[in-house]
């Protein structure tokens, strides 16, 4: 039977790395596959949008006979309740879980279920209507009930972006209170959820632990920056700065979400994060060329792929793109796209500046269209967003790319969206699209002018 658990419980896991899921990642250790770590994007449109929030999993000996036990971790060092149902000290109550009893016939647990419902049912709770998931305050529509949960999602939204969002990118890169970097001594060092980047070296060390997601939520924190930077822009002339958060009738004692509106500093910590990161990019070309200058297996590797891909394009591969080293550094390709035949960018030259890391495939190619485009997939200062299907090999990233560019009718993904004032235009009505025809088109003959 254990077994059986064990290979039940690997199998979820692998079913979800495979799965290529845009807002849910785990994770195990080696020596422990009951232990999992999971984090989960915080749905678009709801107060948590585009949060990191992490949930630890165990999983019993009696599995699947039995749920796992989940506790979150995103919770501010156990002070801040994040829903009703996910606490400061890290419940999650769901019938699902038998930490709470559900009514209705198939609320509970059965051996049916897995991992990927659980992790479903603890995302489904980040809703745009949170204040309803307390006993006795569903269903209920009166004024001031929809004021309490307009006056509960403003503050979710705030600690969003500073507790699940900020404070875990602070951390990663040592970003200090003043913005000044504090290198941790060992690298692979991420102390989760520190308190505004100001924990004591004595509670840093405390933290030392495995962290799998680093990479997975930088990538993201590209991706979605302009979303964040939207929501502050949207949110801060409805608050006074320092304004006290309104305390919900279930909140009380440790378990709530006590505070004050900050979107000032927030506006200037995002700021300073995606400096940081944009500085980590260029860092990875220096550390690429010294890398090939002492002639390590990296390098070579890095090179081997280029050389790979670069034959495959001279020998029918992708027709429309040209690459090329930048100063004949295997870690920094640059691709020349030339906009797909009879479609919008049909004639353009457009310049995509790959960064990889040494460290790839653990962490993942940055993209950046360096030419200007107007694209849904491509925020204002050029980040592409695609996902590759085979995340170890070069070649399937450069073909994800090709395909973002030119994939004439995906599906409307708010998760894919890192230009929404291009997939407003894109996913609008008739005479949207035409503008957005338009657009594109315009950038195309743009990019011949100035050059890509």
């Amino acid at each position: 039977m254990a077994n059986q658990s064990l290979l039940r419980i690997a199998k979820e896991i692998k079913g979800i790395q495979s799965s290529n899921d845009l807002s849910i990642i785990v994770a195990h250790q080696d020596e422990d596959i009951r232990n999992v770590k999971a984090l989960i994007l915080g749905t678009p449109g709801s107060p948590y949008e585009y949060g990191f929030f992490e949930f630890a999993i165990q999983f019993g000996h009696e599995y699947p006979s039995k749920p796992p036990k989940v506790e979150a971790k995103t919770t501010n060092h156990g002070r801040t309740r994040f829903n009703p149902n996910i606490y400061a000290g890290g419940k999650v109550c769901l019938s699902i879980l038998g930490t709470w009893h559900g009514e209705l016939p198939g609320e509970d647990w059965s051996s049916a279920q897995g991992l990927e419902s659980v992790l479903w049912s603890v995302q489904s709770l980040m809703s745009n209507d949170p204040y309803a998931n307390e006993p006795g305050f569903e269903g209920r529509t009166t004024d001031d009930d929809k004021k309490k949960n307009d006056a509960y999602c403003a503050k979710i939204r705030h600690e969003t972006i500073r507790i699940a969002v900020l404070q875990k990118l602070e951390a990663m890169y040592g970003i200090q209170a003043d913005g000044s970097i504090q290198k941790a001594p060992d690298t692979e060092k991420w102390q989760s959820d520190s308190d505004d980047a100001s924990e004591s070296e004595e509670e840093s060390r405390e933290k030392l632990r495995w962290e799998p997601f680093n990479d997975w939520q930088k990538r993201r924190f590209i991706w979605y920056y302009e979303a964040y930077l939207k929501t502050i822009e949207t949110h801060a002339p409805k608050h006074k700065e320092a304004e006290k958060f309104e305390t919900m009738p279930f909140e009380g004692g440790s378990n709530s979400m006590d505070g004050t509106f900050q979107y000032g500093q927030l506006g200037k910590r995002l700021l300073r994060v995606k400096e940081v990161v944009n500085q980590e990019t260029e860092d990875w070309a220096k550390e690429g060329m010294l890398a090939k200058q002492r002639d390590s297996s990296k390098a070579y590797s890095m090179q081997s792929q280029f050389n790979v891909v670069k034959h495959t394009q001279k020998n029918g591969g992708i027709m429309n793109i040209d690459l090329e080293l930048e100063d004949g550094n295997p870690f920094v390709w640059i691709m020349t796209y030339f906009g797909k035949p009879e479609s919008n960018l049909d004639g353009g030259v457009f310049k995509i500046k790959i960064s990889t890391s040494v460290k790839f495939p653990e962490e993942q190619p940055r993209v950046k269209v360096v030419t200007p485009i107007y694209h849904h997939k491509v925020s204002k200062d050029g980040v592409l967003c695609y996902n590759a299907n085979k995340p170890e090999e070069m070649k399937n990233h450069i073909q994800m790319i090709v395909f973002a560019l030119e994939e004439e009718s995906p599906p409307y993904d708010p998760r894919t969206i890192v230009n929404p004032e291009a997939a407003k235009m894109f996913f609008g009505s008739a005479e949207d699209k035409k503008k957005y025809n338009r657009s594109q088109r315009r950038a195309a003959q743009d990019s011949l002018e100035t050059g890509c």
